[in-house]
């Protein structure tokens, strides 16, 4: 009976200590912004939750059928301008496993 006691301590013990380092990790989500600032120019911003900003995080603009338009970084003060490019397409924000995602040209206005 002991024994059980001090196995389901332990059990709980490293389900909390995941629980702290997962919510630790999510803690500080990434953000990127997409704007049209002209007829021909997208505009973004990126950065985490907690202010940080993210110079020199990788940023790709893709077309659908996955040929990559333009490879580039996020400048000193965390953002990219580029010449919006023809037809559908998305941007790929990479601050790394876990902390990336995708803007549709849809969704910039």
């Amino acid at each position: 009976m002991m024994r059980a006691l001090r196995a389901s301590g332990w059990i709980v013990a490293a389900v909390s200590a995941m629980a702290l380092s997962i919510s630790t990790a999510w803690a500080h989500p990434p953000f990127c912004i997409c704007k049209m600032i002209d007829a021909t120019t997208v505009r973004c911003e990126g950065g985490f939750a907690d202010g940080t900003g993210v110079p020199g995080v990788k940023l790709d603009v893709i077309r659908y059928d996955e040929s990559v338009v333009l490879e580039t970084k996020f400048s000193a003060d965390s953002t990219v301008s580029f010449k919006r490019p023809e037809g559908e397409f998305y941007i790929l924000f990479d601050a790394g496993p876990g902390q990336s995602f995708d803007v549709d040209y849809k969704d910039i206005r």
